[in-house]
């Protein structure tokens, strides 16, 4: 956020109607107008909070977002991995599932968005997911040339854009779980 002249709680409240209005009318219907009469809230206001309309949704994203990868360490990255699904909502997820469909084809035709999302969304996660496997070789668990090590976050990412496409669900912390042990590790030799 640009300046803090507005409070956490008022904050949660914009980002909660941001998602919700991305949900009803998509990336293209979702507009600072609309933001505004939603939330009582003056454009001006939200362009002194937030840039950019991209920059509000990437944030949006964010804030759903409470737990870092980068912070977990059982000690093994089995044990990494399940505690991560373990923090994991299915209710979220499955709203995160529906937002982030909602979001693919706006993000192919707006390089400002795709920016933001990758800023603020992607790559912090994509460091803690870093962060989490290179414990493991550090530890010895995972030898450093191991081939599938540079496809950990391609496998992840697939698990949750391919049960939607083949089974029709979303996928959900039982699902992630199986795929990792049946997936994941045997991938990276664990």
């Amino acid at each position: 956020m640009a300046s803090s002249r507005i409070t956490p709680e008022r904050e949660a409240e914009l980002y909660e109607a941001v998602l919700d209005l991305l949900r009803e009318a998509g990336y293209e219907g979702l507009t600072m107008d609309a933001i505004a009469a939603r939330t009582r809230s003056s454009k001006a206001t939200l362009y002194r909070q937030w840039r950019s309309k991209p920059e509000l949704v990437a944030r949006a994203l964010r804030h759903t977002k409470p737990v870092s990868i980068a912070e977990i360490d059982t000690g093994s990255l089995r044990g990494d991995f399940l505690a991560m699904v373990d923090r994991m909502d299915d209710c979220q997820m499955e709203k995160d599932s529906a937002l982030m469909r909602g979001l693919a084809h706006a993000i192919h035709d707006n390089p400002d968005l795709h920016k933001a999302l990758r800023d603020l969304l992607i790559d912090p996660e994509m460091t803690g997911l870093d962060a989490l496997v290179q414990r493991a070789v550090d530890r010895g668990e995972l030898p450093a040339d191991t081939p599938a090590l540079n496809y950990v976050p391609h496998m992840l990412v697939g698990a949750f854009i391919a049960r939607p496409l083949i089974e029709d669900r979303s996928a959900d912390r039982a699902f992630i779980a199986s795929y990792i042990n049946a997936v994941v590790l045997p991938a990276l030799g664990i």
